[in-house]
């Protein structure tokens, strides 16, 4: 049988092709067919390299290559480039319009206080009644709802009722504008804003802080939730797993509510925008605590909360995780005796676990992913590290754990400056499971998945990435997600319809 043969049977492994292909490559021009067998072979193991497409799927996809060769021969390349000054080119670029338009399935990892466009917290929220106000010393502000004057907090001035305050201006624009900053890291010079990562993860915990007292009041939070719901649904996303710190939220009378208030909230919130809204399937809560400002304690008494909710709201929570700074945290396995207490006890709590957020090779934080997986995480969290673990990567393959990777996060809280440098290019050129989400997208000035999807497709994916790729990456979102096995097969057929109808109104609209 010949080489030729044995390659078209499947009988020979591309190393032992490459070995008995050396005496060619050694004594002249390589045959042709050899070179394009290795070509298509490793394309096929890039994401969406098994991906059928229809007739119509390939003329769309001949139009979106078209398009996307066009902007990667073009003078600037914004996934080069911080994405703050990135915006305004994708903002025009027709991939982005394409993508913007596209059913993008789930969205499996956003932070609940980050969900949404902060211009909507300013001019909707700040606005209301009984909205008081105060400037710290560090240049930065913080805000609460009450009935009368609050008590004063250590290093910020005096509480000043905001309708009073504007009341006092001929124009508030200036005003509104110092809100939005505080809320956002967004800046036309970053690399001079955030010179070091130390730098600009304090300025992205601060926004934290502004945004709290806003979003902790009760009839705020619920509204807030639903407009996040909102934003996400017209980015064409069906549905969410999101990360939640599960705050006690107060009332104007200062009355306090519990955990499970918030619970509930959140599950009725959900109910009510999928009766508005019957093309969105819903949201799950994975339950979050931060890992640095928690003894193991305090990690044992939210792992107990955590399970007690799951039984509560069994078909809203989904699940634990640990946020923050993972440099700057307690490891997972310093938590070790905590986090096994549900398999101690028999039960069955998943875990999504933060893992791998981080460029530090060789330290204890970096062995997050590997205690993540023995920890039977659902899914890991970032996984910037991955590649630089073999052994990692490849027990999370055979686990099929995705890695849920966030671009523009990676880039802004600089884990990497060029995305065309982003480890996760290697995880999809070797077709790894995972997802793209968007972490934080109002607080980086972004929205819904779509700059994130951008930034994967363009960067990430390199020129022969096409359409088959965004497909995979939102059937993953799906296959990934916390949803049960029927759930899954009901959002895939949502997902399904949504995606025929954009094909064939895209054929029609490039027509």
């Amino acid at each position: 049988m010949s080489l030729h043969s044995l390659i078209r049977s499947g009988k020979v492994s591309v190393f032992l092709l490459v070995l008995l292909c050396c005496p060619v490559l050694c004594s002249g021009i390589p045959d042709p067919a050899y070179r394009d067998y290795l070509i298509k072979e490793e394309m096929s193991r890039q994401m969406g390299g098994k991906v059928p497409l229809t007739d119509a799927e390939m003329q769309l996809n001949a139009q979106l290559q078209k398009m996307k060769r066009q902007e990667m021969g073009g003078s600037q390349f914004p996934p080069a480039m911080h994405f703050f000054q990135a915006k305004p080119l994708i903002e025009r670029s027709a991939v982005y319009s394409f993508i913007q338009r596209m059913p993008k399935g789930a969205a499996l990892h956003v932070h609940d206080f980050a969900m949404v466009d902060t211009a909507w917290l300013v001019k909707n929220v700040t606005y209301r009644p009984h909205c008081y106000v105060c400037f710290t010393d560090d240049q930065s502000v913080r805000f609460l709802f009450s009935l009368q004057v609050p008590k004063s907090i250590p290093h910020c001035s005096a509480w000043t009722l905001l309708q009073t305050l504007r009341a006092k201006m001929v124009n508030c624009t200036d005003l509104d504008d110092s809100f939005i900053r505080n809320l956002t890291l967004f800046t036309d010079h970053p690399e001079e804003a955030y010179p070091s990562q130390d730098v600009v993860w304090k300025r992205f915990e601060q926004a934290f802080l502004v945004v709290w007292g806003l979003v902790t009041y009760a009839p705020v939070f619920k509204d807030y939730f639903y407009e996040g719901l909102k934003q996400f649904r017209a980015d064409h996303v069906i549905y969410l797993d999101l990360r939640a710190l599960l705050p006690e939220t107060y009332e104007l009378d200062g009355k306090v509510n519990d955990r499970s208030w918030t619970m509930r909230a959140y599950q009725e919130v959900a109910q009510q925008f999928i009766t508005d809204y019957p093309d969105f399937l819903g949201a799950r809560i994975i339950f979050t605590v931060h890992r640095y400002v928690c003894s193991a304690v305090r990690i044992t008494e939210a792992v107990k909360e955590a399970m007690r909710l799951q039984k509560e709201f069994p078909e809203t929570m989904a699940g634990f995780d640990l946020v923050g700074r993972e440099d700057a945290g307690r490891t997972l396995w310093y938590f070790r005796e905590a986090l096994a207490l549900p398999k101690d006890l028999g039960d069955n709590l998943p875990y999504f676990f933060h893992a791998g957020e981080t460029n530090w090779q060789g330290t204890d934080v970096d062995q997050n992913m590997l205690d993540a997986l023995l920890f039977n995480t659902s899914r890991i969290g970032h996984g910037f590290a991955l590649t630089r673990h073999p052994l990692v990567k490849e027990l999370s393959r055979k686990m099929g754990v995705a890695v849920e990777v966030c671009p523009i996060s990676n880039q802004v809280l600089k884990l990497v400056s060029d995305l065309r440098n982003h480890p996760a290019s290697e995880l999809m050129n070797d077709g790894h499971p995972l997802v793209i989400s968007s972490d934080d997208p109002a607080i980086f000035g972004a929205n819904g998945l779509s700059f994130d999807f951008y930034e994967a497709f363009m960067g990430l994916g390199g020129l022969r990435s096409d359409i088959r790729m965004l497909k995979e990456l939102a059937w993953n979102s799906i296959l990934y997600s916390s949803l049960s096995s029927q759930l899954k097969d009901k959002a895939m057929d949502m997902w399904t319809k949504q995606w025929d109808k954009f094909v064939e109104e895209s054929l029609s609209y490039q027509n």
